[in-house]
This record gives C-alpha cells, sequence and structure tokens, in this order.
C-alpha cells in the first residue's frame, strides 16, 4: 500500500494526512466511522445537536433530526456508536465544537460531555483523541491540553492563526473561502492563506478549502501544508449521512454554481438553488447596516429562510432546501465509498509528486 507519511499523522495517530471536516447540520455520525476506519481522522459535528438549547434561533427541527434527548445525551451516545465501531480498525476520530459567542454555552457542555465519556470508557480515551474547535476564540480552549486531547483550531486567515498558536494549539486548519458552509467575509482563498498561515506559524498547518484529491493533497504538501481537510468532497461518499439529493446536488453544481449568504452564526457558502439566492438577496437587503455598524433587524428574515430550508431538505424539495458545499463541487463527479476515495487520493498524490521533479531542471 502506498503511504504518505507526514507530521500530522505523527501528531493525530492517523495513516494518511486527512480530516474530515465537521459538517452540521448532522452528527456525522456514520461518515466519522467510514473515515476513521480507512485511517483518517473521522469527526462527530455538535453544531446541530445544540438547536434544542436555542429553541428561539435554532434553525432546524433538532427532534425531528435527532429525537428527544438532551444534547449531551445525543453526542454521549453518538461518542459511543463511534467508539464501538472502529474498535476492530483501531480508527480515530474526533469531535467538532463550534466555539462561536452565540454558541458558547452549548461548546461548554460538549467539551464536558467529551471529556466525561473519554475518563468513562477506555476505548473512547484510546481512539476519541481530538477536539477541534472553530468560528470563535482559541484562547478560553487551551484547556482541552489539560485533559490530554490534541487540539486542533480552524482560522481564516495568518492573524487568527498566530492567536491560536499563542494559545497552543496542537494543529492549526487554515480554510479558505472557497470552503462550505461557514466562510469569512474576507475573499481570501486556499492558494493565498494556506502558504501564508504555514509561513506566519511554526505549528502544523492542514489546509481546508478546495481539497478534493490526490492533486490538491499534494498542492497543499507543497505549500507547507502537513495535511487536508476535506467537507465538501466526503458529502459525495456512499456512507455519509447526508441525504441522496444533497449528495447528488455536489455532484451536478458546477465550480460557480454556490453563493455564499449570512447565516444565523455568520457568512455561508451554498450549493446554489432558489433558497441559496433568497439567503442572498436578503444578506444584501442587510448590507447598509454591516457598514454602518447598526443592529441587524432581519435576523428573523435570515433565520426563517434556514429554517424552512432545512424543513425542504429533510422533505427532499430540492430548489427551496438549503444545502452546504464548497467551490470543489465543481470538480466532484462520483460517488465513492470512503476508502476507495482515500485510497485514491493518496495514490495520486504520491504519483503527483512523484512526477513533480521531473519538471525542475539544474542549468
Amino acid at each position: 500500500m502506498v503511504l504518505i507519511h507526514t507530521e500530522l499523522c505523527d501528531i493525530v495517530g492517523i495513516k494518511h494526512p486527512i480530516l474530515q471536516g465537521g459538517m452540521g447540520p448532522y452528527k456525522t455520525e456514520a461518515l466519522s466511522i467510514a473515515v476513521a476506519n480507512a485511517g483518517a481522522l473521522g469527526i462527530i459535528s455538535c453544531i446541530g445537536m445544540a438547536a434544542t438549547l436555542l429553541p428561539e434561533a435554532a434553525p432546524l427541527d433538532a427532534e425531528r433530526l435527532f429525537g428527544t434527548d438532551p444534547p449531551a445525551v445525543i453526542l454521549q451516545k453518538s461518542i459511543e456508536v463511534v467508539t464501538k465501531e472502529t474498535r476492530s480498525s483501531g480508527g480515530i476520530f474526533g469531535v467538532n465544537v463550534p466555539v462561536a459567542s452565540e454558541f458558547i454555552l452549548a461548546s461548554q457542555m460538549f467539551v464536558e460531555q467529551t471529556i466525561e465519556s473519554c475518563k468513562s470508557d477506555s476505548d473512547t480515551e484510546r481512539s476519541l483523541r481530538v477536539i477541534v474547535t472553530s468560528a470563535g476564540n482559541p484562547k478560553p480552549w487551551s484547556v482541552l491540553k489539560d485533559e490530554g486531547f490534541i487540539w486542533i483550531h480552524v482560522v481564516p486567515s495568518a492573524y487568527h492563526a498566530k492567536k491560536a498558536e499563542a494559545a497552543g494549539a496542537d494543529v492549526i486548519v487554515a480554510s479558505g473561502h472557497e470552503g462550505g458552509a461557514h466562510v469569512s467575509w474576507d475573499p481570501v482563498h486556499s492558494m493565498v492563506l494556506v502558504p501564508t498561515v504555514a509561513k506566519a506559524v511554526k505549528t502544523p498547518v492542514v489546509g481546508a478549502g478546495g481539497f478534493c484529491d490526490g492533486s490538491t493533497l499534494a498542492a497543499a504538501l507543497c505549500m507547507g501544508a502537513v495535511g487536508i481537510q476535506m467537507g465538501t468532497r466526503f458529502i459525495a461518499t456512499k456512507e455519509s449521512d447526508f441525504e441522496p439529493m444533497w449528495k447528488q446536488a455536489v455532484i451536478e453544481r458546477e465550480e460557480r454554481q454556490t453563493l455564499v449568504g449570512r447565516g444565523l452564526f455568520g457568512p455561508m457558502r451554498f450549493l446554489r438553488n432558489r433558497r441559496a439566492e433568497e439567503i442572498v438577496e436578503q444578506t444584501l437587503e442587510d448590507l447598509p447596516n454591516f457598514y454602518l455598524g447598526e443592529p441587524l433587524d432581519s435576523n428573523e428574515k435570515i433565520l426563517d429562510l434556514e429554517r424552512t430550508g432545512f424543513v425542504d431538505l429533510m422533505d427532499e424539495k430540492e430548489d427551496t432546501a438549503l444545502m452546504f458545499g464548497g467551490e470543489v463541487a465543481g470538480r466532484i463527479q462520483d460517488l465513492p465509498s470512503t476508502a476507495e476515495l482515500i485510497e485514491g487520493i493518496i495514490l495520486e498524490a504520491s504519483e503527483v509528486l512523484e512526477k513533480a521533479p521531473n519538471f525542475v531542471v539544474n542549468k
């Protein structure tokens, strides 16, 4: 078997330098199992689980997605399932916890539950090694290292990467603007962001946003990263937790068929359809208030578009369903198994890197 071994593999304990992105609104439980069993880092996503804590702002029907358990119990059960299903392979997984200010109470609860799950089960302690934080200030979360976790923090700029390094993050994910779902308003894409962050910090850097195959993994390594994180590419796999309609939408979209608009917790990139266009129209209507620094009065409008978009997603109404996705959807044309995808990426990357010296001529 061909292997590409980087510092990331040593830090996390994985075979391949590939991370699964945390992707709501689902738990990504089945996907995290498949990714971990294939030798990369699988991730349980928490953001959707917290909807019952925010009844006045929740953009989805949490009970319909997760049942009636409290959020901490939902996470506990999900951790137990992933632990059980990765035991025989020795797969490694983690938990993604958004730490935006609007989410902070839920963030603390999910971190505490993750710690408790590891303390109460030796198998979980062995396999659940990582907590990924994103969308907020990293400084309060350095305590994760004291609990024995590998701490990964996601950033949109070199400025934020330096803050994560100062806080003690073990790995920094530099997430470019072309990525799906949560993005920065600043349109700095991966080709600029990844090498800039890799040069700005000594902490190992992982590239995110636009990565989907062996050539982009090879490119990330050449830009100074130690691996890649993929979200949209993992949606379009056989095992992923996402609706067949969503998977097919990723396959069908071209690279120009995504849109960025304001979501409940900040800007987000959606696969283009009528609902995404409506969110962008509302965002444009709000722009004067952004620049004037005035409070936005359209939260309910955005919230209603999101809530009904998630309902329509579960009801498989393609044109009004809310579906996140990155520009890289334009490079995705198939629906492989997760293991096939990862093996293909590693093989292609090794071939690209092997051929690279042939293009260098010393005179």
